[in-house]
């Protein structure tokens, strides 16, 4: 039996413990890995101190160029079935040389969020403007939808990101597939481990600072939040984690305030499981949170805004409150700080969220299935989303030309 290979191509090497986009590639990862996929991982970014062990998990690693024709080699020899491209950008850079050299190889883009519509939201918070669907008709719109539109298939992690891409765009749902993060059951086993509520002590705010939703949270929380939410409780402290602190964040510290800044979490769960409440007014962004992913999966009820639980919950109820206003969000917070009962109440929204919405086995053998059988019908599915070749076939014109002439002018 031939064997079946998948090839990951990176924007960055994945890192896990910093962000949930490393997360969230792990676990596309391990989906292939549980199918005896072998599995390369290429990158053209630098490895970091905290870039995932793939080769332990035997996974093929290889260094990539950009604007190299020794990439066209690599994938010439290699001749994956499949090829994954992490986010827009990458595909930008490689798609139009997978399809040349790899014609009959399912081109599938985890989209991981959608760019476009997390900057059309900062942008409305910026000019501190109401956000409206007619702020999403931008050029980074073009790019991304156009990048959809030549794949064979995008991963789409949150259903309002469906909802958008079919009705505002109207994009094919078949060429879309909603794959949520992939999350092991929350047993009663683990139940019994957790903390208990007199156990825990404190809030937090976690998330990678590189990003910028969160680096404006962590102001917000710092300038509209904390100066309110310190007075309803002035014993207890807020800690903020995330990686890649620079400078500017950690000159935010103040003990005097009850505000410190802790940086990195080598471990965003170990770390989450000492505190009562997570606390995520997010103003701005787009995807799936994994910040309350790991919230629920060790019994931390959280409170944020309806931007930070958007698409999470489906028709449950949240592990905490979603509150939009200020004043609101600090009382709320405190309610639950202080209520064991509520917060227990809370705690089991959680678990239910991550069991019936998020656990893996409902969606890993279904979406693996998928692939297989679009991989027998791919000239059929391509005939039917024509527009995909139209696309290709320009942009293989003018991103080719443009790579080979950087390649050329990289020689002198």
């Amino acid at each position: 039996m031939k064997e079946k290979k998948v090839l990951f191509i990176g924007l960055v090497w994945p890192e896990p413990t910093s962000s949930a986009a490393g997360f969230r590639m792990m676990q596309l990862i391990d989906t292939f890995i549980n199918r005896s996929y072998h599995i390369t991982f290429a990158s053209a970014a630098a490895k970091s101190p905290y870039s995932a062990p793939l080769l332990s998990l035997g996974v093929h690693e290889e260094a990539i160029m950009l604007n190299s024709s020794s990439f066209d080699e690599f994938i010439a020899q290699l001749q994956p079935d499949i090829v994954v491209f992490d986010r827009f950008m990458v595909e930008e850079q490689y798609g139009w040389r997978v399809a040349q050299h790899c014609p009959n190889a399912l081109r599938v883009l985890d989209t991981e969020d959608l760019h476009f519509l997390r900057q059309a939201r900062q942008t409305c918070v910026k000019n501190k403007g109401d956000f409206s669907f007619q702020e999403l008709f931008t050029d980074t719109a073009k790019r991304e939808i156009a990048s959809i539109l030549r794949c064979d298939l995008s991963l789409i992690i949150s259903e309002s990101e469906m909802k958008i891409l079919t009705e505002v765009f109207r994009i094919s749902p078949d060429i879309l597939y909603y794959l949520p993060f992939l999350e092991n059951e929350i047993s009663p086993t683990e139940i019994k481990q957790w903390k208990t509520f007199g156990e825990r002590k404190n809030l937090l705010f976690i998330g990678n600072f590189i990003h910028e939703p969160n680096w404006h949270t962590v102001q917000y929380l710092k300038t509209q939040i904390w100066p309110h939410l310190r007075k309803l409780l002035p014993q207890v402290e807020l800690h903020i984690y995330g990686a890649y602190a620079t400078q500017k964040v950690r000159q935010l510290n103040n003990p005097k305030e009850n505000f410190f800044i802790k940086g990195r979490a080598e471990s965003a769960r170990l770390t989450m499981e000492n505190y009562r409440v997570l606390v995520a007014p997010i103003q701005f962004g787009a995807g799936v949170k994994g910040k309350f992913i790991d919230a629920m999966q060790t019994g931390t009820p959280s409170v944020t805004t309806t931007v930070g639980a958007e698409a999470m919950k489906g028709n449950l109820d949240w592990n905490g409150f979603i509150e939009d206003n200020p004043e609101a969000f600090c009382r709320k917070t405190a309610e639950l700080y202080e209520n064991e009962n509520l917060w227990n109440t809370a705690q089991a929204h959680g678990i239910r969220i991550i069991n019936e919405r998020y656990e893996k086995q409902k969606y890993q053998a279904d979406f693996m299935t998928n692939l297989s059988l679009l991989k027998v019908q791919i000239d059929r599915h391509r005939q039917q989303n024509f527009i995909s070749q139209i696309l290709l076939h320009h942009t293989m014109q003018s991103t080719k030309y443009m790579s080979l002439w950087i390649e050329e002018k990289n020689k002198f």
